[in-house]
């Protein structure tokens, strides 16, 4: 049976924002015109960023973690990345490289942990500081590349964001090759 916490609420609210961030381009523009889709996207990317830092910090504060928390938390960041990272490349604003590389890391680097797991090693490849330097640079990029205008009709948003998101592409690879090392002489093991 699952029991209501305030950590929990927060990664399935997380998890239900990414057809909202999703959906919202499907709208017509006569409905809601093209600026407004990217501001709403941008500010729903937002506070599911945020409810992924503020599920984390009360659940660890107030000792309310629990399995399916540190199951779900994670599953519901990869999606609302991945979810976005789709719409962007749709609307061209996003390489297909960089999307490939992002959402490809993420793949592997969970297959990784679960094989690790598997094997009793999963602190082998434990989140470090190199995977949350990457996961800011990506949560700071893609709400910037969603809301794609200017701010306040001086700040190119669009570059900016695009900058990043090459930063979080580079930091994705190499907090990847982190883990493979760190795995290697696991996988490398016959036995």
């Amino acid at each position: 049976m699952l029991s209501f916490s305030v950590p929990m609420a927060l990664t399935w609210a997380r998890i239900a924002m990414i057809p909202l961030v999703v959906g919202i381009y499907y709208l017509p523009d006569t409905w809601l015109a093209p600026h407004w889709k990217n501001v709403m996207a941008c500010w729903l990317f937002i506070l599911a960023a945020v409810t992924d830092a503020l599920d984390g910090y009360i659940a660890r504060r107030w000792g309310m973690t629990s399995k399916l928390g540190e199951f779900l938390d994670p599953v519901a960041d990869k999606l609302m990345v991945s979810a976005a990272l789709i719409v962007l490349l749709s609307l061209g604003r996003v390489d297909s490289f960089v999307a490939l590389v992002i959402i490809g890391r993420e793949i592997a680097v969970s297959a990784l942990r679960e094989w690790m797991a598997k094997i009793g090693k999963s602190s082998s490849v434990a989140v470090n500081s190199m995977g949350k330097v990457k996961t800011i640079a990506q949560m700071t990029a893609i709400p910037m590349l969603l809301f794609h205008d200017r701010l306040f009709g001086i700040i190119d948003l669009h570059l900016i964001g695009t900058l990043l998101i090459y930063v979080a592409a580079v930091l994705t690879v190499y907090s990847m090759l982190t883990y493979l090392k760190l795995a290697w002489p696991h996988l490398n093991d016959r036995r």
